[in-house]
């Protein structure tokens, strides 16, 4: 029998949170049952779109949703589907424009539309009025609902959340490939001249809901203590010329090292202390699930879901109120131990192989009888 293919719509397939966790499902599906292909909307190739064809997935490609194209957007997704008939089921991963694809999937009779939550705000800019139009009308498109924490589902289907229609998928790691190994991390100290650091590590898009202005002043705050304090930021983004500049201004830029997006971050944080998440809003992100499967010490905001807490002793809750030397004086207290929370991880529902098991069973249920009522992970 070939393997049911199930359509992943995303933005780009680059290193991000719901994309990287995409991708863990991906790996450790049984892909001779389920395959995964991709509607992205970037013309452009994404960093996973080389790996996602190797493992016989497939890539296409769409202009990004704009407001002022949407009529134009609205025929090339009606088009798509009328080209592509193999599809029972439609996975969409782009929040409140899901409603716009699992309408033309609807139209296009497909039996299986999921709308998959993964943020529990949404910045402020000149596209809210429309991103709230979708979420309006996503309740008609949709015969499945998933979001990544209870807060992301609150926010995108809070009606449905009420009616307990919503299943929590979430953000699951491998823990064997972040587990804590003390001699990969003097390797790697020793490798980047980090002997006798005291390294703070964060991980994010550099974009407003990360906080990384917030965090250049915690890191500040640190300096003052600890003259032989670096900070690792791995990722990129479109505040990267912002970021640079405050790092010049604030006197850090020979403490911070800007790392870019890796494809190495279970090795480099491997070579932290103490990793800090000041971010404004989250869904439930994979860096944070990844950080604690290192058995890293986490710096945390308050506004990130409890749920990404995994039980192993290792986040803290700080309010963004607290100003940043209070968050400094938290960072500096905090336990450089790692510890082994592969225990915690598995306990609290983070496994991706029980994870993905029970997603290729949910697939696999209703690529055969077409509409099922929803089952809870």
């Amino acid at each position: 029998m070939k393997p049911v293919r199930v359509l992943q719509v995303v933005t780009i397939m680059n290193r991000g949170g719901a994309e990287t966790m995409l991708m863990n499902l991906y790996r450790n599906i049984d892909r001779s049952k389920i395959q995964f292909d991709f509607l992205t909307h970037r013309l452009e190739e994404g960093a996973y779109d080389q790996e996602i064809r190797s493992l016989g997935g497939k890539v296409y490609h769409m202009p990004p949703i704009r407001p002022q194209r949407y009529l134009k957007y609205f025929r090339e997704l009606d088009q798509f589907f009328l080209d592509h008939p193999e599809y029972r089921i439609v996975h969409s991963h782009i929040n409140e424009n899901s409603s716009f694809v699992l309408r033309a999937a609807k139209k296009a009779g497909i039996p299986v539309r999921i709308a998959h939550s993964h943020i529990s705000n949404l910045p402020l800019d000149y596209k809210l009025p429309f991103r709230y139009y979708g979420r309006f009308f996503l309740k008609e498109n949709t015969t499945h609902y998933y979001a990544c924490s209870t807060e992301a589902g609150k926010w995108l289907f809070s009606k449905h959340m009420a009616e307990n229609k919503v299943a929590i998928l979430k953000n699951g790691v491998r823990y064997d490939l972040f587990k804590f190994d003390n001699d990969v991390r003097n390797s790697l100290r020793k490798e980047m001249g980090l002997e006798d650091s005291f390294v703070v590590g964060h991980v994010g898009r550099f974009e407003k809901q990360k906080n990384h202005g917030f965090l250049l002043e915690v890191f500040r705050e640190i300096l003052h203590s600890k003259p032989n304090a670096v900070l690792l930021l791995i990722g990129d983004g479109y505040l990267g010329q912002e970021i640079r500049r405050k790092i010049g201004k604030l006197g850090l830029t020979s403490s911070v090292r800007l790392l870019g997006v890796r494809s190495d971050v279970a090795r480099l944080l491997q070579a932290m202390d103490v990793f800090v998440f000041p971010s404004i809003f989250e869904g439930l992100p994979v860096a944070l699930i990844e950080a604690q499967a290192a058995g890293l010490s986490c710096i945390v905001s308050d506004a990130v879901s409890r749920e990404s807490d995994i039980g192993a002793g290792l986040i803290r809750f700080v309010s963004l109120k607290e100003s940043p030397k209070e968050w400094a004086e938290k960072v500096l207290s905090a336990d450089i131990n790692h510890v082994d929370s592969r225990e915690a991880l598995v306990r609290s529902g983070f496994d991706i192989v029980e994870i993905s098991r029970a997603l290729q069973s949910f697939y696999l249920m209703n690529a055969a009888i077409g509409d099922f009522h929803m089952g809870f992970i």
